[in-house]
């Protein structure tokens, strides 16, 4: 049989622990949701802020839809690129506080398109080792030369740009790690970058939209703005549509609109698409009680999984994940959960290093305090 081998490989998979399984959902993005005809609370969602099934973010799509129809037709550089598309860069440049910005598919697309387009061969990439596998796969496809760097460890980099050669030098991070929640140092990054004569391409797939004033980011957090920083943040996850973002001075811009293959060779988005996230981007600035609220969830989580033989993880954002280490074991726990009508994804390797399988627990300023008590309990119920 000419499968023989992948089928192999995919029983591997299954003795380790390591098979993913998609699961249908019946039912809007929310925190209680139908999954293969089940109801669950949710705790696995990026939608941060509760806004994907947003009733102005649904009249905004339909609105979209009936003014520019279904579809985009073609590339951005061909016919694709209406004035919807156009005015949400605008809008989104001036949100992040950049000179300009330019739309992608989605955030793999962006990381790949920008970092492919800035450097190549004879340029060096540095990237923290626990990167989300769109800046690692960008990289790679550059050509330029990879170094990783250990996880925030500024000491490990420093050396690593000391021992550089020519060429381009570019600095590749998450701002908010997706699967251990902690921040990214961008404060001495960037002073790095200054010493050594880098760039910083900071992916805030998880910021945008919860930290920072208004939601405007990690950049806003950490009040930097520097013309070195190229910031990427996606669209469908706080801002709960679909679709991501390149921010950046207006030459590097126009570098991408030439250069990056992912943006170049692909067909746009739906204009509906951006008319939504118009309607998204007012009510990042006009709710905070979305942002107030998180960072209560966030609190009360962190104090009630205190005690239980998982480790919760550092974490300030809400993504807060709880260590168990074995595969099985984590996948054992989610499971129960599941039957307990709690929907906790475990997260195995290769996302995570060997050995630190855990529950990935996320926080929506959509839950409510009795949402987050009801985790807690099922939690300290199956330790005893």
């Amino acid at each position: 049989m000419p499968f023989t081998n992948l089928q192999n490989e995919l029983n591997e998979r299954t003795a380790q622990g390591l098979l993913r399984q998609r699961r249908v959902l019946q039912s809007p993005q929310g925190v209680r949701i139908t999954v293969d005809g089940e109801r669950y609370l949710s705790f696995c969602s990026n939608d941060y802020l509760g806004l994907a099934a947003h009733p102005q973010l649904i009249a905004a799509l339909q609105q979209g839809a009936t003014q520019y129809g279904a579809g985009a037709g073609a590339s951005h550089l061909v016919s694709g690129h209406s004035l919807a598309h156009h005015q949400l860069e605008q809008a989104l440049a001036n949100f992040v506080g950049k000179p300009a910005a330019l739309l992608f598919s989605t955030g793999y697309l962006a990381n790949l398109g920008a970092v492919q387009a800035l450097v190549g061969r004879g340029d060096t990439v540095f990237a923290d080792k626990l990167n989300h596998a769109s800046l690692n796969d960008a990289a790679l496809l550059s050509r330029a030369q990879l170094k990783r760097y250990r996880h925030n460890d500024i000491a490990h980099l420093t050396q690593l740009l000391e021992q550089a050669g020519s060429g381009r030098k570019l600095i590749i991070t998450d701002a908010v790690f997706s699967m251990d929640g902690d921040l990214a140092p961008l404060p001495q990054l960037l002073a790095l970058c200054e010493q050594y004569d880098a760039w910083l391409l900071v992916d805030d797939a998880h910021g945008f939209g919860v930290l920072g004033t208004q939601g405007r980011g990690t950049l806003s957090h950490f009040s930097l703005s520097a013309p070195r920083i190229i910031y990427m943040a996606t669209l469908g996850k706080a801002a709960g549509v679909a679709g991501a973002f390149v921010a950046a001075e207006q030459v590097v811009i126009d570098t991408l609109v030439q250069s990056a293959r992912s943006y170049i060779y692909t067909t746009a988005s739906p204009p509906a698409l951006s008319v939504a996230l118009l309607t998204s981007l007012h009510l990042l600035q006009q709710e905070s009680w979305r942002r107030e609220q998180l960072q209560k969830l966030i609190a009360q989580l962190q104090g009630g999984l205190q005690g239980l033989p998982w480790k919760p993880m550092s974490s300030s954002t809400p993504i807060q994940p709880l260590l168990v280490g074995d595969n099985e074991a984590a996948l054992a726990l989610s499971t129960t959960l599941r039957a307990h009508g709690l929907w906790v994804p475990a997260i195995r390797p290769p996302t995570v290093p060997q050995g630190s399988a855990r529950l990935r627990i996320s926080l929506s300023a959509a839950h409510t305090e009795q949402d987050v008590q009801q985790l807690i309990t099922a939690l300290h119920a199956l330790a005893r």
